[in-house]
């Protein structure tokens, strides 16, 4: 059976935001769409993957699948387990943080059925209060990561629309957050889907800048509405992710504009932190992990370790 759209979603020692992002998905999508919930346990805790596998023994959900993974694969990783088990036109990648607060998948299917110029759409997050929370953003490259997204927001409009702006029409801009992303599974499959080499964060900068490549555009939906959870700041992060952040983003710049565009932001990187360590002593293993290469093999993802239950 080939279904509309395949929800993917990867738990992570978070049953709770799981359950209730199925709830949302189920409260608010049309009976009309035809879909499937495909989950990846990515390798959580027992205790918390048998509540995970105890809902959904219990839900009334024929097209709910779960499957575990004995190792943590990472956000791509997760995601690319998930879509083994995939049969549709269209994915739906979703954080299991996340809440639906109208029918975004109908929204967000009719908006690419409409335009086949969009290779991806995501709809605009709101905070658990209900406060706009920005919903696109513009690729890294050595110009932004040494300007600022301001600067080039001032400089071409056009091109860099405004992250903090409530646009209320759909707007082409470069990518769109990875909480909630829907793209055609062709589209998807012609690309390669994600780079599993990434663990965590830039999956979607990766991605969008490969759906370029094959000429289709990410698009921002304001129609389609939901609830982002967790929009915690780097601040607020402990330092292994941190260092995560880093090294994803030197990987993608390497793989996207070259040697020399990787040398520029390695060496603005290094002399931005060895400044900002001296008045910010804690930032100093970032500033060592960076002065080092921060090379994509300190990733967290090589620390894993295979788990069975």
């Amino acid at each position: 059976m080939i279904f509309d759209i395949a929800i993917i979603l990867i738990n992570y020692n978070s049953s709770k935001h799981t359950i209730n992002c199925i709830q949302s998905i189920v409260d608010n999508t049309s009976e009309k769409l035809n879909y499937q919930i495909i989950i990846t346990d990515n390798c959580s805790r027992k205790e918390d993957y048998l509540a995970l596998k105890e809902f959904c023994e219990s839900i009334s959900l024929p097209n709910l699948e779960l499957h575990r993974s004995n190792i943590n694969t990472g956000f791509g990783g997760g995601n690319m387990n998930g879509i083994q088990y995939a049969n549709s036109k269209y994915y739906a990648f979703i954080n299991n943080d996340t809440l639906l607060l109208n029918d975004c998948l109908s929204i967000l299917k009719n908006t690419l059925d409409n335009d086949p110029s969009i290779g991806i759409a995501g709809g605009q997050s709101h905070k658990e209060n209900g406060d706009f929370m920005i919903s696109l953003d513009h690729f890294t490259s050595p110009l932004k990561e040494i300007v600022g997204r301001d600067f080039l927001e001032f400089i071409n409009p056009k091109k860099y629309p405004k992250r903090k702006k409530r646009h209320t029409t759909p707007i082409q801009v470069s990518f769109v957050p990875g909480s909630f992303m829907f793209l055609r599974a062709a589209d998807f499959n012609e690309i390669g889907g994600f780079d599993t080499n990434i663990f965590l964060y830039y999956e979607e900068t990766d991605l969008c800048l490969r759906l370029k490549k094959i000429g289709k555009h990410a698009c921002l939906v304001p129609d389609a509405k939901f609830i982002h959870l967790h929009g915690a700041s780097t601040e607020q992060m402990p330092m292994a992710i941190k260092k995560e952040i880093k090294m994803s983003l030197l990987y993608v710049i390497r793989k996207h504009y070259g040697f020399f565009g990787h040398k520029i932001v390695l060496t603005h990187l290094i002399i931005k932190y060895f400044f900002s360590s001296i008045f910010k002593p804690k930032n100093w293993p970032l500033f060592f992990l960076i002065l080092g290469g921060a090379h994509i093999s300190n990733s967290l993802k090589s620390k894993q370790t295979i788990t069975t239950l």
